[in-house]
């Protein structure tokens, strides 16, 4: 309910802003199972150890088309620093979603949320929507602008 609020919130004043939940409030990820666009189930549990940046999208969205290059920026920086990378499609078929992957070669995992009850379960209300989680599982920040994610606490400057 609180993560509804941040996004409804956020939308209201027409900004991008990042609306991490506070250090006292933890927020565990709820897990899901998705296939991916090759037919694979994928779950987000599979990933515990591992940060994970979920990108909510759909094909005819131009606001997510916007985010692409930018997604696809902190993909070539962060993946190989161990920073899972997870494009979800909501309402779409299989067929159209993968087609989109394609056309615009998308490096990362590409899954399917046909009937868009992950999204429902995150309370997606709008999209691109972009969800941090940390190693342990929990949400810490929830964007709708790929700059706006707060990766820098990640992954520290290297000096």
């Amino acid at each position: 309910m609180i993560l509804l609020i941040c996004i409804l919130f956020a939308l209201s004043l027409g900004q991008c802003k990042s609306n991490a939940p506070s250090k006292q409030e933890t927020i565990a990820a709820p897990d899901f199972s998705l296939n991916d666009i090759q037919g694979k189930t994928f779950k987000l549990s599979s990933q515990r150890g591992n940060p994970v940046v979920m990108f909510f999208g759909a094909t005819w969205c131009p606001a997510c088309r916007g985010e692409m290059p930018f997604y696809k920026a902190l993909y070539e920086k962060y993946a190989g620093r161990g920073l899972k990378f997870l494009y979800i499609d909501i309402n779409e078929s299989s067929k159209r979603v993968a087609r989109f992957a394609k056309e615009n070669s998308f490096p990362y995992l590409v899954l399917v949320d046909a009937d868009g009850s992950v999204a429902n379960d995150y309370n997606i209300i709008g999209v691109p929507t972009l969800i941090l989680v940390d190693k342990r599982g929990n949400i810490t920040d929830i964007s709708h602008r790929v700059s706006d994610l707060p990766l820098d606490a990640i992954f520290p400057a290297k000096k």
